[in-house]
């Protein structure tokens, strides 16, 4: 008889956030396929738990899925977790969940933690639709193109964000979507957990302003006024975006984009007032 796959969720940060029965499972299983498996360790350690672990990550993923799904066939019981939150949100885990579904190996998710979900729920932006899109490109071109494949999209958008890419990736948004409200989760669970609420301009200038800038973030961007007229002049809509920190041409370009207008027709109109 098959064994059973299970997903199990794990703490974002703080390591009190752990249900009971994602505890047992995790003492239960055969083996604990995990990221990286000396911080999987230190959870287990602080809950006396001692499993084998076999690392399952992005780089061995292919190889080790069919492994595991060896070991399931064969009767093992195996818990799949990430380093944090839910696995296969934005984390490895799903070509060994297809290879257990393909088997009619049994696939039991253990919910839990989600940065994602905790993230929208104390953004104060509206969470009636949204989409997640894991981590933007980390390529400007790249993530320049998927905001505008985004920007109309009547739901609040949201996005994973290294702290490293995190300044380049405001002033595409600034760029691409404009003065929409957006809400930035850092640290979440831990210590240092703040959200921060504000323009993507503005909050590109506030967080240039620190010595560092650290800890992953949740980037939640407020739906989009597609269908809403702007009335604002052309003139003030653009010196608005510049005030903010975004450069003359870019700021042009963002207004020109959300009235439908080229760069041309938008600086010429300009040049006429």
């Amino acid at each position: 008889m098959s064994g059973t796959l299970y997903i199990v969720a794990t703490p974002i940060g703080n390591l009190e956030d752990i249900s009971s029965r994602a505890l047992r499972i995790l003492g239960e299983v055969d083996v604990i396929a995990c990221e990286d498996t000396r911080h999987t360790r230190k959870l287990l350690d602080r809950y006396g738990i001692s499993k084998p672990l076999v690392s399952y990550h992005e780089h061995n993923e292919q190889s080790r899925a069919v492994e595991l799904a060896a070991d399931l066939r064969a009767g093992k019981n195996i818990a799949l977790v990430s380093d944090a939150g839910t696995p296969l949100i934005a984390d490895p885990g799903y070509r060994l969940v297809e290879q257990a579904r393909e088997h009619d190996v049994a696939v039991v998710p253990v919910p839990g933690p989600s940065a994602l979900l905790a993230a929208l729920s104390a953004s104060g932006l509206p969470t009636d639709a949204f989409l997640f899109h894991g981590f933007l490109p980390a390529k400007q071109g790249q993530r320049r193109k998927l905001l505008e494949e985004l920007k109309n999209l009547a739901a609040t958008l949201v996005f994973y964000e290294a702290p490293h890419r995190i300044l380049e990736a405001l002033e595409d948004i600034a760029i691409t979507l404009g003065a929409r409200q957006v809400v930035l989760a850092r640290e979440l669970t831990k210590i240092h957990e703040e959200f921060l609420r504000g323009t993507p301009a503005e909050l590109q200038a506030s967080l240039a302003e620190r010595a560092s800038v650290k800890g992953e973030f949740t980037v939640m961007i407020g739906k989009s006024a597609a269908m809403e007229v702007d009335e604002t002049p052309l003139e003030e809509a653009v010196e608005k975006l510049i005030q903010a920190g975004v450069p003359r041409m870019d700021a042009l370009k963002a207004v020109a984009r959300q009235r439908g207008l080229s760069k041309r027709e938008a600086y010429k109109i300009l040049n006429e007032r």
